[in-house]
């Protein structure tokens, strides 16, 4: 499976993994949370509300990328 086929998926990934935009290449980091949407440190990508963008180029979740997570194919 190509990286570009892993985006959006992120029900399977660990809730401590990183995603990466797929248009801007800012990554959220669930340890952090994201300060511009007021989400608090410990919030898997997962568990962001469905019309959180990405701060940075305002790209939805769907673009985004979990990084360093297998996917199965």
């Amino acid at each position: 499976m190509s990286a570009f086929e892993t985006f959006g998926v992120d029900a399977d990934a660990p809730r401590d993994a990183k995603f990466e935009c797929g248009v801007c290449w800012r990554v959220y980091d669930p340890a952090e949370g994201d300060a511009v949407w007021q989400v608090s440190a410990g919030t898997a990508f997962v568990d962001l509300p469905e019309e959180w963008t990405c701060p940075n180029c305002d790209a939805p979740k769907a673009r985004f990328m979990a990084l360093g997570v297998e996917t199965r194919g």
